[in-house]
């Protein structure tokens, strides 16, 4: 008796330890969630102090309610930030919550060609940021699903935001002069 009372608690305080190493041993961060546009680049919801990445990331057109688009991999369309240039995005924090990141070196998909010019800007938390036209890349949290467009024209974080249309009468090339969008959004305070 006294030597199965001995066992359980010898089994207790190993099940214990267990999970205490366990804890110890688990990371603090938290994980993108795998429902949204932003777990289909590579780690855009990833915290501030995320480490840079060197991940390619693959942009492709698809067609929408506002013509051919431009998305990430998995039909995401991909939008610009009139407030950012060239050189710096102008949304972190919250702004990128709302809008993430598309994070990665971009490469058109295996056929594509497009007329703008792929790049890559430095954000602030060092990782890399794919841009168009010179236009630093984002999806919207508010897409549920490949091929929204719903963050097309909506005003939020101080400026408008616009999807990328491709080989329409108001090509990649207008990206940037205000007039690449009709505002479809409603202005709601993103």
């Amino acid at each position: 008796m006294t030597m199965l009372i001995t066992r359980r608690i010898f089994t207790a305080v190993g099940a214990a330890g267990l999970v205490m190493l366990a804890a110890a041993c688990g990371s603090s961060s938290t994980s993108a969630t795998t429902s949204s546009p932003a777990a289909t680049t590579s780690s855009p919801a990833a915290p501030a102090s995320a480490a840079p990445s060197a991940a390619t990331v693959v942009l492709k057109t698809d067609q929408t309610s506002l013509g051919t688009v431009l998305t990430n991999a998995s039909g995401f369309t991909v939008y610009w930030f009139a407030k950012d240039t060239t050189t710096n995005s102008a949304c972190a924090g919250a702004c990128a919550t709302a809008w993430p990141p598309v994070i990665g070196m971009p490469q058109a998909a295996s056929g594509l060609k497009l007329t703008g010019k792929l790049g890559e800007i430095r954000r602030s938390d060092g990782s890399m940021q794919a841009t168009y036209n010179g236009h630093p890349l984002y999806l919207f949290a508010g897409d549920s699903a490949p091929g929204q467009v719903t963050g097309n024209g909506l005003n939020g974080f101080g400026a408008l935001w616009y999807v990328i249309k491709i080989g329409t009468s108001t090509t990649a090339s207008t990206v940037g002069s205000g007039s690449a969008g009709s505002g479809s959004g409603s202005g709601s305070g993103w």
